[in-house]
This record gives structure tokens, sequence and C-alpha cells, in this order.
């Protein structure tokens, strides 16, 4: 009798996790609307000495001289900045020598606001370009400082698709940086396809039209994001908070 039970309780388990997947609300095709997102960024640049610099933009400080040469960063990429400019920096990231992405800064005359022209170069598709005017909330000389952006300008959104994986799992396909994160929602840390490695995401259902996604470097827990459906199903925003960010970075998508 236990057995039967059980087993009743394993298929009703199954059935339940099919018709989920097979009903998801979130598997579609979405593009980002750039006018009704909110993207908010932080990153520290810190001086330690003898043209050597130390940057966070999220994930781990990295440390480099500030010379133009690629010099290995730790995540599987190398990372480069040159001097082109009493006020301006070309920064460049790469991965086995193809280009993942340039930003041009350059510093206000009163070295306190750095704008960012900042593109990502897919390895399939077109490059997305942002604009992001930061302000400076900490201290520093020069580029060396706190950057706070809450104005940020894209050309057009990026496309996200989202699709099942493995049952009732999902997979998002990010065109914006190559990103391609599956999930299930067993607890457990899924390795995602990234131009930067050793990042990995778990996922939970908060209920049928909010998800919670919790990320990782190199298994030290760091950003933790909310995806949620409008009640029409039509609209999906997705919440990203950083324990060192005041505020999050917001994007939303419309269903295409």
């Amino acid at each position: 009798m236990l057995n039967r039970v059980f087993q009743l309780l394993l298929l009703a388990g199954l059935v339940t996790g099919t018709l989920w997947a097979e009903n998801n609300p979130f598997i579609g095709d979405w593009k980002l609307n750039p006018s009704r997102s909110q993207l908010t960024d932080q990153m520290k640049v810190a001086s330690v000495g003898a043209n050597k610099y130390t940057f966070d933009f999220g994930g781990s400080a990295e440390t480099i001289v500030v010379d133009g040469t690629d010099q290995s960063s730790g995540f599987g990429t190398t990372l480069s900045v040159t001097v082109e400019g009493p006020d301006s920096w070309k920064v460049v990231r790469k991965k086995e020598g193809r280009m993942l992405l340039s930003a041009i800064w350059k510093l206000s005359s009163d070295n306190n606001t750095l704008e960012d022209d900042f593109t990502f170069f897919p390895s399939n598709g077109s490059p997305t370009t942002v604009n992001y005017i930061y302000k400076r909330t900490a201290g520093g000389t020069g580029f060396a400082g706190t950057w706070l952006s809450k104005s940020a300008t894209m050309a057009s959104g990026y496309s996200l698709q989202v699709r099942p994986y493995e049952g009732d799992g999902l997979s998002f396909k990010y065109s914006s940086n190559g990103v391609i994160q599956n999930v299930k929602f067993d607890g457990r840390d899924y390795a995602m396809v990234a131009p930067i490695e050793g990042y990995t995401s778990s996922a939970r259902r908060v209920n049928e039209r909010t998800l919670e996604i919790t990320y990782k470097v190199k298994g030290k827990t760091g950003d933790t994001q909310t995806m949620e459906l409008s009640s029409d199903l039509k609209t999906l925003t997705m919440t990203r908070h950083t324990g060192r960010k005041s505020e999050p970075y917001i994007e939303v998508f419309e269903r295409q």
C-alpha cells in the first residue's frame, strides 16, 4: 500500500511538472523596451600605484596595469585599458583573442562625470551599445573613484528567448551578451553559458508569475533577480539587486 501511495504521489508530481512546462507563461520571445527600463549601474576604480588600477564592475575586483596591453583577468578573459588622452580611456575585454566588449570612457572637465560608450559584441548577432552617464559618489581623482549611473540610453532593445529546459526547467537566451542561462527549480546551481567563466545560477518559483534567481561567481553568492510577469502576461520585468549597489537594475521586456 505504501509503495502504491508513493507511486501515485510521484506520478502526480511528474504530471504537474509536465503541465507547468507545457503551459509555462514565461516561454516565448521578448524584446527589451529601454524607455520603460531603469538601467542603473555602479562601478569602482581604485589606483594602487605604478599606473596600476583595480576595477570592480560588479563581479570580483580585477587589477591590471593601464598600458594598453591584454592582461589576464582571472575570468577566462583578458582586460586592457588604453590611455587615449588626459580625459579619455579605452577599455577592451577579450576572450581567446576575440573582442567581447569595448568602452570609451570620457571625464568631464570637473572630473565628476564619466561618460561610457559601451558596446558588447556577441559571437552571433549584432552588437549592443549602451551609453551610460556616471556621477562620482565617492573619492578618488581622475578615473579613480566610485561611480553611479542613473542615466543610460540604448538605441534599440535586445531580444530574449525563453524556452523549456529538461522538463519543467527554463532556458533564457540573451542576444545582448550571448549568455544562455539554463535553470531547474530544484535548488541546484547550473553553470551559465557565458563569455565570462565561473558564473552559475539557481532558481525558485515564488508563484505562477514570479521567479527568483540567485547568481554565483566562482561559488560565491552575488546578485539576486526577480522575474515577474504582468497580469496580462504581456510584460516581463526583471529586477536585479547586488549587495554593493544602492539601487536595482530594472529591465522591462515586452512579448513579441
